[in-house]
């Protein structure tokens, strides 16, 4: 006010009334500015965690080879507006920024430009002309590829505003891209090669399962209340076959149907991506891995007459009351009342089939229940169909409980794969090769005991002579111990290969494997025989506990074995491998062991093998952003599998690749598969190829 004063009496009155106010004008402009500042302070202090007017989309679209935009897209809502990049002079309000924090091997075009409408009005809170965007406001950012190695960090610092107030956000941003690099080269379309054989082989174990299943005790009574139950409409043929094959789609629903609508939940909300990581966390965390060998164990201890696990019995009743309503809806009824009166007994066996086929692709679980759950639906689909077939089948009795008590051991036996699953994945050490095998000689011989007669459970039937069948079973027994047994000793015992814990974790090692290549005969052994003669650039990382099988020496880190194989001029032989996969170590145990692989790969590549499950944590400086679903992977086995999926398009494991030293492809990728002989032209052709680069 002196200012004014001062102003008034000694300048002119036309040139004091402007200077008063312009006065003003800036006393205006300063409150407003300190209104704003102080709206967006209270603001953020107190309601900044909780209201987020505008959400941002960010995507990455290319336009030519070495060309993308980045797509930034904010969601505002109703009421609130962002302001643009530029703002008018005299406007205290925070214009939209892109900050652009990391660039490598990225050269950015041009600016970021604004494809949505902007509006121009005058805003009180700002004071002043104001730009801004209402609704939604699209921003584009051209870049060009400049290396191999493409990566972009930044941070979108904006505000937003009301008619009431104001808040200053941010909002980070990352974009990786899966390019051809100097590490490995990708490979577009390729199929998912895991043998056709491995899923075959689960698909026929879950029949046989679901064969077994029929013999159980909690089952096979159940044979002739089908039959009682489909002979009361047995005058009409037509309807009586219809009404059986209801029954059997019925009871095959039944199973399938609940672990398709789990799976499709989970793959339609999260994704491939999500699916895959449940399905790998399930077959590699321990504590899934813990859980299944728990439920295991209390099923198996159930079998053998511990204790009883049923269903609550006013499900049993429930459904039991509705199958007198005849027709189609009785037939579903029927099939219902079967599931849930023999889950006793089924329950462990459809979580063995379950729990086995998630180490592989997200539908093999479906597919293996169908096969499951048609076997087991068959005979009584059957029985269904020709009523008549009841007088030939064997009268329930004391060997029903004899079935039920073998599959208890063998319940034991298959739960102690889960315990290993988890011991070898965080390396604890507690289930090595002569621990596990020492379970399963005890439990097989106990079993040979039971079919002998040495052995009783409570619920069994005096067995008053030894009949034919089970000697015969107990030979089978006793024949599978005495296979085992050198394998204390280091015998492979190739046929059990792919559920046992690998050859390397062997403490004592008394055999001797002679590998013959030629004229050159090299003994092999775990307790210091001469090794084959194979150098090493440097000592491998993770060497301490992460082994390659038959005394092969190599690498478990892919920069390494490159580095390596620049060094000594040879290609890669990469091994996408797991400690859980059983497919892995029957490649290992029936291809690697041939003498003449064996050779090739001493002689002729660096070896690494990634394992995909590891789950040892790696230093921060050696964490990777996936190129595949842009998350941070912190551990060996989440970095190596990223690797496997980004570059390769691929999940499967075993999975073989070979490279020659600047990362590229020699020839196309090699999967599970048994031939020996492909397997050797596999390798062969490898390294021409590779000749022929030099």
């Amino acid at each position: 006010m002196i200012f004014c004063s001062f102003a008034i009496e000694f300048i002119p009155e036309p040139a004091a009334e402007k200077l008063f106010n312009e006065v003003i004008q800036i006393m205006k402009k300063f409150r407003n500015f300190c209104l704003l500042v102080l709206s967006v302070l209270l603001f953020q202090s107190s309601f900044s965690q909780v209201i987020q007017p505008v959400k941002w989309k960010v995507e990455k679209q290319q336009i030519s080879e070495k060309e993308y935009e980045l797509v930034f897209t904010a969601a505002i809502e109703d009421k609130w507006h962002l302001y643009a990049q530029w703002l008018p002079e005299g406007n205290f309000s925070l214009p939209t920024r892109f900050e652009f924090d990391s660039l490598s091997d990225v050269k950015l075009v041009d600016t970021v430009l604004e494809l949505s409408k902007v509006h121009e009005e005058f805003e009180e809170i700002a004071g002043a002309i104001s730009r801004f965007f209402e609704h939604e406001a699209v921003f584009k950012q051209k870049i060009e590829i400049t290396g191999s190695s493409p990566y972009i960090k930044g941070l979108i610092d904006f505000m937003a505003c009301d008619d009431a107030q104001c808040i200053k956000l941010d909002e980070e941003f990352e974009f990786t891209f899966a390019m051809a690099s100097a590490n490995i080269q990708p490979i577009k379309d390729v199929p998912d090669q895991k043998a056709a054989g491995s899923l075959w082989a689960i698909i026929i174990e879950a029949i046989l399962w679901g064969f077994a299943a029929l013999l159980t005790p909690c089952v096979f009574p159940m044979v002739p209340m089908t039959v009682s139950f489909f002979m009361k409409g047995s005058e009409n043929k037509a309807k009586g076959k219809l009404m059986a094959t209801t029954y059997g789609l019925s009871i095959v629903l039944l199973y399938t149907l609940p672990i398709a609508v789990m799976i499709g939940i989970t793959y339609f909300l999260g994704g491939e991506s999500i699916a895959i990581d449940v399905f790998n966390w399930l077959s590699t965390h321990w504590l899934p891995n813990v859980i299944f060998f728990l439920v295991f164990m209390v099923f198996a201890a159930s079998f053998f007459g511990a204790f009883e696990i049923v269903l609550p019995s006013s499900w049993v009743n429930k459904a039991d009351s509705k199958v007198d309503k005849g027709g189609l809806a009785g037939a579903f009824f029927m099939a219902l009342t079967l599931v849930l009166v023999s889950f006793s007994c089924t329950g462990p066996i459809v979580s063995s089939v379950i729990v086995k086929s998630t180490q592989g692709a997200i539908w093999e679980p479906i597919v293996t229940m169908l096969a499951f759950s048609i076997a087991f639906a068959l005979p009584f689909t059957l029985f269904a169909f020709f009523p008549g077939w009841l007088n030939k089948m064997p009268k329930s009795g004391g060997w029903l409980n004899s079935v039920k008590v073998v599959l208890g051991f063998i319940e034991v036996a298959l739960g102690f794969k889960f315990l290993s699953v988890a011991d070898q994945t965080y390396h604890w050490g507690i289930l090595d090769r002569e621990v596990y095998l020492a379970i399963w000689i005890v439990t097989f011989t106990l079993l040979g005991l039971y079919l002998l007669g040495k052995l009783k459970f409570s619920h069994d039937s005096d067995m008053p002579y030894l009949s034919v069948p089970r000697l015969a079973f107990a030979m089978v027994v006793f024949t599978f111990v005495v296979y085992m047994i050198p394998g204390m000793f280091g015998a492979p015992l190739k046929a059990l290969s792919g559920y046992l814990p690998p050859q390397s974790t062997l403490d004592f090692d008394m055999t001797k494997a002679i590998r013959n290549s030629g004229p050159n005969s090299v003994v092999v052994s775990e307790i210091g025989v001469k090794q084959p003669d194979q150098s090493l650039c440097e000592k491998p990382k993770y060497g301490d506990f992460l082994h390659l099988p038959h005394g092969l020496k190599g690498y478990f880190d892919y920069d390494q074995a490159l580095a390596c194989a620049k060094a000594v001029n040879k290609p890669i032989f990469i091994d996408f491998t797991g400690h859980g996969c059983v497919n892995c170590r029957e490649m290992e145990a029936r291809v690697w062991a041939d003498p003449d692989v064996l050779k090739r790969l001493e002689e002729n590549y660096i070896v690494v093998a990634l394992y995909v499950d590891d789950k040892t944590k790696l230093p921060e400086s050696e964490w990777v952003t996936s190129a595949y679903d842009g998350k941070l992977k912190k551990s060996i086995g989440k970095k190596y599998a990223d690797l496997q999926i980004s570059r390769f398009n691929i999940n499967a494991q075993p999975y073989y690749c070979l490279l020659d030293t600047k990362g590229e492809l020699l020839i196309q990728p090699r999967a599970y598969n048994l031939d020996i002989n492909a397997f050797i032209d596999f390798l062969d052709k490898g390294l021409a190829e590779f000749k022929k680069r030099q």
